[in-house]
């Protein structure tokens, strides 16, 4: 995943971010059949491991926030998360399935559309499992073949964490593999970490970016891409096209796509903030 892989035509490509999670109910079959749907590039994904060792996508520690149950994802066994409604928070949980998604299923879900789309896996840490994650995670992409790409570019899964540690193991096991450092600062992904755990991309919050707008063109010097969260602004969306942001991460991606398409004219813009 470099550069030349992330942009098209100028502008930068659209990652469903848990889905078209502003739509639906995020990390559901639901968001990501909408985003997929509505052309998004590329889906992203947290990922955690169950009581029992199974990699479910969920975001927090805890299954409070989006479903109608507590406790923490790794206390819990999957048929225990299984039980659980992720969708009756959510305006959009009407729609669709929505039920607890594994990461298998999102995978095999993904590598059947009709269409190429890049799925990118965040690991979550500090977490009781620690390495374990990552384990899991490439053994998942080894049994579905895509563990070991012929080039980063032609990937069809990469691999992200805010983890330094968690990049390295990845970059360690699987070489070939796309990874993206995330980061809340510039002076960490504009520093030497990047490259010392061998991460292909780095990965700012849009607020990082609009203090920070040099970490493109640093990104660049050391051959990386740009991965930056969560873009879901018109005038966020123009400034990382003009800066040549590789991708961007955003819960809506149906709408992000179609400023794309329009040149960024202004065209069905979102309403100012308040």
């Amino acid at each position: 995943m470099n550069s030349g892989d992330g942009t098209l035509g100028g502008h930068p490509f659209v990652v469903a971010h848990r889905g078209a999670s502003a739509d639906r109910p995020e990390h559901t079959v639901a968001a990501y059949d909408l985003a997929l749907r509505e052309g998004a590039d590329g889906v992203e994904c947290d990922v955690r491991l169950t009581r029992d060792g199974h990699l479910v996508c969920v975001h927090d520690r805890k299954v409070d926030r989006t479903s109608n149950g507590t406790g923490l994802v790794s206390e819990m066994t999957l048929a225990e998360l299984r039980d659980l409604d992720y969708g009756a928070w959510h305006p959009g949980g009407g729609a669709g399935d929505t039920g607890l998604l594994t990461l298998d299923g999102l995978v095999s879900m993904v590598l059947d559309w009709q269409r190429p789309v890049k799925m990118f896996i965040e690991t979550k840490h500090p977490v009781r499992y620690g390495a374990l994650v990552e384990s899991k995670v490439l053994a998942l992409l080894h049994r579905y073949g895509i563990a070991s790409p012929a080039s980063a570019d032609m990937s069809r899964a990469v691999v992200m964490s805010f983890s330094a540690a968690a990049v390295w193991r990845i970059r360690r096991a699987a070489p070939m593999l796309p990874t993206v450092l995330l980061g809340d600062t510039s002076r960490y992904l504009g520093g030497s970490a990047a490259t010392t755990v061998g991460a292909t991309a780095v990965g700012p919050s849009i607020g990082t970016l609009r203090e920070h707008p040099e970490l493109v063109d640093k990104a660049a010097a050391n051959g990386r891409a740009l991965y930056c969260w969560t873009v879901d602004h018109y005038e966020d969306v123009r400034f990382c096209g003009e800066l040549g942001v590789a991708w961007v991460a955003t819960n809506h991606p149906g709408r992000t796509k179609e400023w794309l398409k329009s040149g960024l004219t202004g065209a069905g813009r979102d309403q100012p903030e308040g």
